[in-house]
């Protein structure tokens, strides 16, 4: 089984590409190699293949990373199932994977986030945490977004070492972000996802 991302900025034209195309390839380029694992097409949409327990953080990091501008989200549909027919390009390839994921980008509509596996009680679940998780996401300043994606990153950084990352001399103000921000939720989430993924 795999895992495959289709997103498209929202409001991409708020803000110059030179800005957040490089942000967004960085951390594309986490999950593998272009054109094969990842590739950015109309000027704002992007599909990426990851492994299956490994696509919900992605979401969150492209999430955290795009968020980081003010004007700019991104709609992200995440879909697990097969890859039949592996072309030199992510945008060539097909199988259930790219369907499940298309199908279920087109059906994102007030959400930015919704996954679509071949378990239909586990997208239930699934996207209800997610919608309820989106409460907190979709509020997201710029200083949490980023906070959020280096602790995403750094998982096991306390607060001291997160701090000296982002140039910060108060831990006060670090462990307020990530509350603010809901990580200590947000990993919960990521790893119920996991354990689910790894059962199917």
């Amino acid at each position: 089984m795999e895992a495959i991302i289709t997103g498209d900025l929202i409001n991409s034209r708020q803000v110059e590409p030179n800005e957040w195309m490089p942000a967004l390839k960085k951390v594309l380029k986490k999950y593998g190699k272009e054109p094969k694992n990842w590739e950015i097409f109309r000027g704002d949409s992007f599909q990426l293949n990851t492994k299956p327990e490994d696509a919900l953080m992605a979401a969150l990091l492209i999430k955290a990373e795009i968020k980081q501008w003010k004007d700019l989200d991104v709609r992200i549909g995440i879909g697990l199932g097969e890859i039949t027919y592996p072309a030199a390009k992510i945008t060539e390839s097909n199988g259930t994977a790219f369907l499940n994921s298309g199908e279920c980008f087109e059906e994102l509509k007030k959400q930015t986030l919704a996954i679509k596996t071949p378990n239909k009680d586990l997208n239930a679940t699934l996207n209800l945490m997610i919608e309820l998780a989106s409460l907190t996401i979709d509020r997201w300043t710029e200083t949490a977004a980023k906070l959020i994606k280096l602790k995403i990153e750094n998982p096991t950084a306390n607060q001291k070492e997160l701090a000296n990352m982002l140039n910060k001399t108060a831990q006060g103000t670090i462990s307020e972000g990530l509350k603010r921000g809901g990580y200590d939720e947000l990993h919960k989430l990521m790893d119920y996802y996991k354990l689910k993924i790894n059962e199917l």
